[in-house]
């Protein structure tokens, strides 16, 4: 399964027509987008094991995931 057919805690996005990040990565700059990314890796970093009946670990690993799977797709650049 992709990076993008996955979600942690819930299907309040994969339910929406589009994506937020997918809305991101068109309009932002692929700079910015990174930048996005990686400030959910930060988050949910810090804030895991602190929010009951969150899976902040799932939602770091796929915020991780998609940030590589970006990266890897620029490396042309």
């Amino acid at each position: 399964m992709s990076v993008d057919e996955q979600q942690v805690g819930g299907t309040h996005y994969k339910d929406m027509p589009i994506q937020p990040w997918v809305v991101m990565e068109a309009m932002l700059t692929h700079e910015e987008f990174v930048g996005h990314l990686k400030g959910c890796v930060i988050k949910y970093s810090m804030r895991a094991g602190k929010k009951a009946d969150s899976d902040d670990h799932g939602k770091l690993q796929h915020y991780i995931d998609k940030l590589r799977q970006v990266q890897a797709g620029r490396e042309w650049v």
